[in-house]
């Protein structure tokens, strides 16, 4: 049966390889195992939770099939109920995977559901986990406030320096977790550094002792970069934010090794944070296909934003992966590449006003941020990121509420610290709000 449905498809069959990831990007797999649309130009959407089966025979099989990689193969799979996988989220799938250059990809309902999928599956009461000293507001929440109630030890350090990182695994780690950009201040660590020190720890250990890194690649998005290239064993994103792009849909996914596909499926199973097959469309349809040419006009604004702010006599400091004098510009300029080869350094941009201390800083940066929310046409005051409107926020009261004031600065976040996340304007608009906004200061 699945062989000649494999003769009916009509797509084209030409070498894909020839092509950029630009194209790719558009076209995806344009023959899927996971559904037959080759008559279709774009993939069309399920709106069907349940799946009817033609014989008990056949409900057996597609159980069977579930979470078991190695039954299913490349075979097309049976489709039975929306938890366990449908068209739209699998056809997702495989384009994250291909873009991320992961082996596969399972998707989740949010960002924070294939955090909690990946950490979910690679420890357990009595592991530890290492993580960067600056995290997502919500993943720093999910570490503190939950993970204790399992006997996982949370463990951050700063892991711009390699030396901590050394000092700091055990017999007990299993995880080696951060965000490179990090979430807001923009720290930039070295992948294959931390893959380094890794690997001199594993070759000691056995296949089920073993450390893994997981980075979340959200802030760059994998146009920017592709940590599994420089030697990261996961990937999460909040595909929410540059990869949904429109900020209609919100989603999550984790990529990295085949063999850890069918724990990520019974873990998002059983848990239960299963992506919309509506958002999974939207994602697949509009996010994805145009994730280069957003980033490329978000990359060129952001650019000439972060160099008007460095140079205006009322900023503090401006941190920007794309600033020749930003400390981690050469790291940047190592492992942020686009597709093309290019030096990518991303949209997201933090920085902060002058003020006499912190206290001063943080009032002078709610005063210029509430006339933005008030006057400003081109910035919206809001959280999130990666969206068609530039977005201001200010970390330290919003996002990252969750760290105690007396934490900021152990945490690498500036009191005073505004986070601006580009999106489609005319970067002269941008930049016509943001010097009108300064003139209050």
């Amino acid at each position: 049966m699945a062989e000649k449905t494999k003769e009916k498809r009509t797509g084209n069959t030409s070498d894909n390889s020839k092509y950029s990831m630009d194209t790719h990007l558009i076209y995806g797999k344009n023959v899927s195992d996971k559904w037959d649309y080759s008559h279709h130009v774009t993939a069309p959407i399920s709106s069907s939770t349940t799946f009817r089966l033609d014989s008990v025979e056949r409900g057996a099989q597609g159980f069977m099939q579930f979470a078991n990689t190695e039954l299913l193969g490349d075979s097309a799979p049976i489709f039975i109920y929306d938890r366990l996988g449908e068209p739209n989220k699998d056809m997702l799938e495989e384009n994250l995977a291909y873009v991320e250059k992961g082996e596969m990809a399972v998707s989740f309902s949010s960002g924070m559901g294939s955090i909690s999928g990946v950490l979910g599956i690679l420890t357990k009461t009595g592991d530890e986990i290492i993580t960067h000293k600056t995290l997502y507001g919500c993943t720093f929440s999910l570490l503190k406030n939950w993970y204790p109630r399992y006997n996982i030890k949370w463990t951050p350090i700063d892991l711009t320096d390699m030396n901590n990182l050394q000092n700091s695994i055990t017999e007990k780690t299993k995880v080696i977790y951060f965000e490179t950009p990090a979430n807001p201040n923009m720290e930039i660590i070295d992948i294959k550094a931390v893959r380094n020190v890794v690997d001199q720890f594993n070759e000691n250990r056995n296949e089920q002792n073993q450390i893994y890194i997981v980075i979340d690649n959200t802030f760059a998005t994998p146009f920017c970069q592709r940590p599994i290239e420089y030697g990261s064993d996961f990937v999460v994103h909040s595909l929410t934010k540059g990869i949904g792009g429109f900020g209609t849909d919100m989603g999550g996914a984790v990529i990295g090794r085949r063999k850890f596909q069918d724990m990520l499926q019974l873990f998002r199973k059983d848990f239960g944070a299963v992506l919309s097959p509506k958002n999974a469309w939207s994602i697949l349809t509009y996010g994805l296909p145009s994730l280069a040419v957003r980033q490329r006009h978000q990359i060129k604004t952001a650019t000439k934003v972060a160099e008007f702010l460095n140079s205006h006599s009322k900023v503090d400091f401006v941190n920007y992966p794309g600033l020749a004098d930003f400390k981690y510009y050469e790291i940047a300029k190592k492992q942020m590449i686009d597709f093309n080869g290019d030096f990518a350094p991303g949209s997201m941009i933090y920085f902060a006003l002058k003020g006499r201390n912190p206290v001063e800083a943080r009032e002078i940066g709610k005063k210029f941020m509430d006339h933005v929310a008030d006057k400003a046409y081109t910035m919206t005051l809001a959280v999130s990121l990666g969206h068609t409107r530039t977005l201001i926020e200010h970390p330290a009261s919003m996002t990252h509420s969750i760290v105690p004031p007396e934490e900021l600065e152990i945490r690498g976040i500036d009191a005073g610290g505004i986070r601006l996340a580009i999106g489609l304007e005319n970067p002269d608009d941008i930049l016509f709000d943001l010097n009108e906004s300064l003139k209050i200061i």
